[in-house]
């Protein structure tokens, strides 16, 4: 379906990937992976023809339909959601778009003949089943059927990327051109998305930072470094055990090479002076210099080496919040919220956007205040924050990235202060470089520079694995798992919460599931994957016939039940 034949892209004396031959087959779904700036999304743009490769070829089967899963999320704003969605596909909503346009001249001057040419087109191209088509794929996106009438511009950036990836889905195209496609989706579309991809028939190809999104979609990943493109059986764990055997086995070569060619030197060294044994060591140097060893490239991949040290101890009690309620004008995000959490506890807050989880860790965080109730940090509680904009804690963004970290630890050395910057991957000659100039990877590796440096025993993350790429997210994984603070973070990264979470805490447009233990042991406890759009919504009518029944009518919450608005 798709065949790449020697690529190659460089941008001066720079490599991206060359050499690189792979056929790619309906049915793949292939995930790209790589660090960033090692050539993932040019080797995307080059299959949708928007850059054009250093050398060889890019060939699509004839009659292919390429679906791209557009960035910009602006240049549809006064146009109906729904119609965003149906244009994903171009000949047939051109189609009816024409017949439209026929229909409004009147009588006058109506054309027949072509009127009857679209409605043969229409009809034999499903149109009369594209609207109730893309109308399914964006309710499946979380977007509500009662705002399908509205303007794209009525939705929030995270949305708008969403009615995008309906515009895309609807087409019906062939093959799929998915750069970074779970970014602003929380779990439920990000689970609905999964499952759409696995049952597709076509040609996928998928940029992705996401580990079990990668993990649940992919068949085959294709590993994008050492200047080479390589495609790899499997999905993103059998990658990782695949790559790191081949590297392994070639450094294995390698060094029985090495060691052959020592034994050759020893021998020869030893009895090229020697009569009866000179022709032997002669032969001995040939062989030395007929054995060729292969110099292994380095990899552009880079881990950051994050470190959260505590200053000290807090008490047993970290955060109380007490009948915490917050609104927004009319809209209700948060509704009588009380919790507890304990010294030690990784609490892991999950549920689908727009429901008050980025609300409720900023009033713990004191940068909102609540309608009602009241937070309370416990005995010696240092929290850190991590925003999920995080350009928000980058104040004085006209400093330079090392002037900005040494503001966070003035009594400390300058070395001390270049040693974190490094850790967390910025070179010496980047030191001078402006906060304001830094990409969202960098921004993102800043903050937790400086969260190092302030030492927090509680550390409250909203959302910290944008921006990273899968090193970076991997690095961050290992260092919280070693943090001997408390944790609370949001997050819609599911192999994030598994790793980390000793208590989930799901956010639900009818109150809070608190559950003690981890992820893996909250799925298993509810018995299905209640992540699962269809069991979500059979549950949550379920949920409100139980609510009625219990209240009698009167609409009144039994004691102890904690509601948080629809947000």
């Amino acid at each position: 379906m798709l065949s790449l034949q020697n690529l190659a892209k460089q941008y001066g004396a720079r490599t991206l990937f060359r050499d690189v031959s792979i056929n790619f087959h309906a049915g793949q779904r292939v995930g790209i992976v790589g660090a960033n700036g090692s050539g993932k999304s040019t080797l995307l743009r080059i299959v949708a023809g928007d850059e054009e490769p250093s050398a060889g070829s890019c060939t699509l089967v004839r009659r292919a339909r390429l679906g791209v899963l557009e960035q910009d999320h602006f240049q549809y704003d006064d146009v109906p959601i729904l119609d965003v969605a149906m244009m994903g596909h171009e000949e047939l909503w051109g189609a009816m778009e024409e017949k439209r346009r026929l229909l409004e001249r009147g009588e006058a001057d109506f054309d027949v003949d072509r009127f009857g040419e679209l409605e043969s087109f229409i009809q034999e191209n499903g149109g009369y089943v594209l609207e109730a088509r893309a109308a399914e794929i964006l309710a499946g996106l979380g977007i509500d059927t009662a705002l399908h009438a509205q303007p794209l511009s009525v939705l929030s950036g995270g949305y708008k990327l969403r009615a995008l990836l309906g515009k895309l889905l609807a087409g019906e195209p062939d093959v799929l051109l998915l750069d970074e496609p779970t970014n602003h989706l929380d779990i439920l579309s990000i689970r609905w998305l999964e499952r759409f991809l696995t049952d597709f028939k076509g040609l996928v190809l998928i940029v992705s930072h996401d580990h079990r999104f990668l993990n649940n979609v992919c068949t085959h990943v294709v590993d994008v470094d050492y200047e080479l493109a390589t495609l790899y059986r499997g999905n993103y764990d059998a990658f990782s055990v695949a790559k790191v055997e081949e590297r392994e086995r070639k450094e294995a070569e390698i060094a029985k090479r090495e060691r052959e060619i020592e034994d050759h030197k020893r021998f020869v060294e030893r009895f090229r002076a020697k009569p009866t044994k000179a022709r032997q060591a002669k032969s001995r140097a040939k062989q030395i210099d007929k054995i060729e060893i292969e110099e292994l490239p380095q990899s552009s991949r880079r881990y950051p080496a994050f470190e959260f040290p505590c200053k000290r101890a807090s008490g047993r009690t970290v955060l109380e919040i007490d009948g915490v309620s917050k609104a927004f004008g009319e809209k209700t995000v948060l509704t009588d919220v009380t919790l507890r959490i304990a010294r030690g506890e990784r609490v892991a807050v999950i549920g689908p956007n727009g429901i008050g989880k980025s609300t409720l860790l900023k009033i713990v965080m004191g940068r909102l205040e609540a309608d009602a109730g009241a937070v309370a940090w416990g005995y010696e509680t240092h929290p850190g924050y991590f925003a999920q904009d995080h350009r928000e804690l980058l104040e004085q963004e006209r400093e330079t990235i090392q002037s900005w970290l040494w503001d966070r630890c003035p009594t400390e050395s300058i070395g001390y202060v270049r040693a974190r910057l490094a850790r967390v991957l910025f070179k010496k000659e980047e030191a001078e470089k402006r906060v304001e100039h830094l990409s969202g990877g960098e921004g993102a590796r800043l903050v937790f520079a400086r969260l190092g440096v302030e030492e927090p025993n509680v550390l409250v993350l909203d959302e910290p694995t944008n921006h990273l790429d899968l090193e970076g997210i991997e690095a961050l994984a290992a260092s919280l798992l070693a943090y001997e603070g408390t944790l609370l973070f949001v997050s819609h990264d599911r192999w994030l919460v598994n790793r980390l979470a000793t208590r989930i805490l799901e956010v639900r447009r009818d109150g809070i599931v608190d559950f003690a233990g981890s992820y893996a042991e909250y799925l298993a406890h509810c018995g299905d994957d209640h992540l699962d759009v269809e069991a979500i919504v059979a549950r949550a009518k379920e949920g409100r016939r139980e609510a009625k029944r219990s209240r009698g009518g009167d609409g009144r919450r039994k004691p102890g039940q904690v509601a948080l608005g629809s947000g």
